[in-house]
């Protein structure tokens, strides 16, 4: 006999742990059923685009470290190339392959992270999580080689990189590549056939690729719903066209589907970057530019596929030593506009579950 029940709103966050970082969930339950949910931001609000009205085009670059601090490096990428585009500067193309292979180390840092707090969000206590900070951790070592730092990188500039790799980097990631494609079979292992993540994720949170396009989401949601839509292969940019790599797509569009999608994308990220260090050649690293970049009076796009989806950098510029306009299209905000219509019927634990696949960063959100 089912029993009669008034609906209670109620907050989830800021401060728990399942909201990942500071955000906040107000949902309406009828007993466990979720009947409404609204998305409130506004709790870390930094003001970076106003922030960097008033800094150089170089010091910029640490700001957007600290968006998405869990892809430092694709952040750096999709600023730069704006400054670029922006000023007409020409990248060495030694420096285009570093810039590549940190962009897909980073792809596969911020992978690993989404795929073990899922599982986390999923009642795993910790396991998981811990093996996908193990692996992480090496590629942060490698990051520490290029530029000194582990999380906030600045390793990128208009014009290139900071500095080449040092011999000891290149040693690194030939062992990184050696072991990391059977640490994935080893993670799969582990998650992909469980019947708790089955029985959990499998047509949970559909989201379908219709709705997918008119949310303008991107990256592994939306090609987990089917839509085989990827900037390195639409839009190339830097050395992706002399690449060659598959972008793997969900049948469903459901929790599963992404997690699987993020799955498949490290293996393709690991040919990517062996490829890479196949084909780089010697040479400078950062083309010459002034220390205070004044670029001609104008506005530029420019976007990168990064982990999350399409992240990209509008600029204008009045010939001034800082931009006098920057606005970010920020992967993480866009794709939680779905949110809503994913969870509505589901249960609480679901609802965790279903946030926890579109990964997002807060400080990419509310920047």
């Amino acid at each position: 006999m089912a029993i009669r029940t008034e609906p209670v709103t109620i907050n989830l966050g800021p401060q728990h742990p399942s909201t990942h970082g500071v955000f906040r969930l107000r949902v309406t339950f009828d007993g466990e059923v979720v009947l409404d949910v609204e998305p409130v931001i506004g709790y870390m609000h930094r003001g970076s685009e106003k922030l960097a009205e008033s800094r150089t085009y170089v010091q910029i670059v640490t700001l957007t470290d600290r968006m998405d601090w869990l892809a430092s490096m694709s952040n750096n990428l999709a600023y730069v190339r704006a400054v670029e585009k922006l000023a007409g500067i020409e990248v060495p193309e030694r420096g285009m392959y570093l810039r590549v292979i940190s962009a897909e180390l980073q792809r596969i840092a911020s992978h690993l992270m989404a795929t073990g707090f899922l599982v986390n969000d999923l009642g795993a206590f910790a396991t998981p999580l811990m093996y996908c900070f193990r692996e992480r951790e090496r590629i942060l070592d490698m990051f520490e080689m290029l530029c000194g730092a582990r999380i906030t990188l600045s390793y990128m500039r208009p014009g290139g990189v900071f500095q080449d790799a040092p011999a000891d980097f290149w040693d690194a990631l030939a062992v990184f590549l050696r072991d990391m494609p059977e640490y994935v079979d080893d993670l799969e292992g582990l998650v992909t056939g469980n019947e708790i993540v089955l029985a959990r994720t499998r047509n949970v949170g559909v989201l379908g690729a219709e709705e997918a396009i008119n949310c303008s989401i991107t990256g592994p949601m939306l090609r987990a719903s089917g839509v085989q839509w990827d900037l390195r292969k639409a839009d190339p940019y830097e050395i992706y066209d002399r690449l060659d790599f598959d972008v793997p797509i969900g049948a469903v569009g459901d929790t599963f589907d992404r997690y699987l999608v993020r799955i498949q994308e490290m293996r393709e990220s690991l040919r990517i970057i062996e490829q890479c260090v196949a084909a780089i050649p010697r040479g400078p690293v950062k083309a010459e530019a002034p220390f205070f970049i004044r670029p001609p009076e104008g506005d530029a796009y420019a976007a990168v596929e990064g982990p999350k989806g399409e992240l990209g950098f509008y600029l204008v510029s009045d010939r001034g030593i800082s931009p006098y306009r920057c606005k970010v299209r920020s992967p993480s905000f866009i794709n939680l506009s779905a949110l809503r219509e994913m969870t509505i019927g589901w249960k609480m634990g679901d609802l965790i579950v279903i946030f926890g696949s579109i990964d997002i960063v807060l400080g990419e959100v509310d920047r």
